[in-house]
């Protein structure tokens, strides 16, 4: 493998010689549909890519911990202490793996010694494909082999993933991210219910169809963006729904049953935010019984309406993104397209029939550019599994 040959020889000249390194991946992550659902206790159908992050370590003798990445190579080899595992604007990139250290800390599995990691990915960074939560898992996946940490499962490193990236580096996401990293099956995606973390493995069974994500080339920073105040949103219209309905979360809610007790959202935002977590979690649960059905018509229509749910209620799409996705739905053979991710840019994902996906990618390419001014990027992507060690 040619990666693993590039991440040692890089290994060797960082740090003297790559003796007993260990090799590792973690993918990416594109969500088919059930956006902004995993955190108002919603179903999410995501699928883990043969995109990913690539890692090789090993452990120190000293409390010294090194970063390294390829694709970032301007910000040199990072260097923390497990004596001092706080976030630093200086640490960058690093503050994702680190908060990962610090995690493992925190929930009880001390590291007796610092260790070295050098990685490469092909996510571009800010697309929406996970770039981070994939690299929480391989980290989490790194330090439960260094270390001989045996009694976390990968739903464990998932949650510690997620518990990492809400306390150390500030971005409330919800566990979708993580799980389908470090759960991902392939050509399978996972019908997860966010609130009690049971889930299933759906074959998506795409006969003459490609999934084809796009990549606006606009980045989005959840940290920085609206992504928190969607979460306070909801966080505000589940209080004001529990004073006249028995739940626990806005997925506990039917369509029905939000159109009976609106009436206490008096704040037409919290109103649009609420309509959108309860009806995208239904589409979700009918997304799957279609594709388990084979009616991947239909799978499609339920796409192009979460993307205008996202688009007007809960107001996460962006110009760019709607272009796309508007160029999309014109194109013959295109079965259904949406802005997938947090949402401020990043990608599309889109199912195209075989026969249109050369023109889809020609067609979109060109009118992209001319109306926004540069160029978007496709990947045709496969179903891959969750993050590993490599042999």
């Amino acid at each position: 493998m040619i990666m693993k040959e590039k991440l040692l020889k890089k290994f060797a000249e960082l740090f003297g010689n790559a003796d007993g390194v260990g090799f590792y991946f973690s993918p990416g992550r594109v969500n088919l549909i059930g956006e902004h659902t995993d955190y108002n206790g919603g179903h999410v159908f995501p699928c883990a890519l043969t995109i990913g992050t690539y890692g090789i370590a090993r452990k120190r003798t000293d409390r010294k911990i090194h970063f390294y990445s390829m694709n970032l190579d301007r910000f040199g080899v990072v260097e923390a202490s497990l004596d001092e595992l706080i976030n630093k604007d200086a640490y960058g990139w690093a503050n994702y793996p680190l908060g990962v250290v610090w995690a493992f800390q925190e929930k009880g599995h001390t590291l007796d010694t610092g260790f070295d990691m050098v990685i490469w990915g092909n996510i571009p960074n800010g697309s929406g494909l996970s770039s981070s939560a994939s690299l929480e898992v391989l980290t989490g996946v790194i330090l439960s082999s260094l270390y001989h940490i045996t009694d976390l499962s990968m739903v464990d490193i998932a949650l510690i993933g997620q518990y990492s990236e809400n306390h150390f580096n500030g971005c409330n996401c919800g566990i979708m991210d993580q799980f389908a990293v470090a759960m991902g099956k392939k050509d399978n995606a996972i019908f997860l219910d966010t609130s009690t973390l049971h889930y299933e493995y759906a074959p998506v069974k795409l006969k003459d169809a490609r999934i084809v994500i796009v990549n606006s080339k606009v980045k989005h920073s959840l940290v920085d963006s609206a992504y928190n105040d969607r979460r306070q949103e909801c966080t505000d219209a589940l209080a004001a729904l529990k004073t006249v309905a028995d739940i626990k979360t806005l997925g506990d809610l039917t369509v029905e049953e939000f159109e009976k007790y609106k009436h206490v959202l008096t704040d037409p935002i919290l109103e649009k935010r609420a309509r959108h977590a309860v009806a995208e979690n239904q589409r979700t649960i009918e997304a799957v019984a279609a594709l388990k059905a084979d009616n991947i018509a239909r799978f499609g229509e339920l796409m192009n309406q979460s993307h205008v749910s996202l688009r007007d209620d809960y107001e996460v799409s962006c110009e760019e993104i709607d272009i796309l996705v508007d160029l999309a739905w014109k194109i013959p053979g295109v079965i259904g397209s949406r802005i997938t991710g947090g949402g401020f840019g990043g990608c599309t994902v889109s199912i195209v029939e075989n026969d249109a996906v050369d023109d889809f990618i020609r067609s979109i390419g060109a009118s992209y550019k001319e109306k926004v001014g540069h160029e978007a990027e496709f990947y045709t992507v496969d179903i891959g599994e969750g993050a590993g060690e490599l042999k």
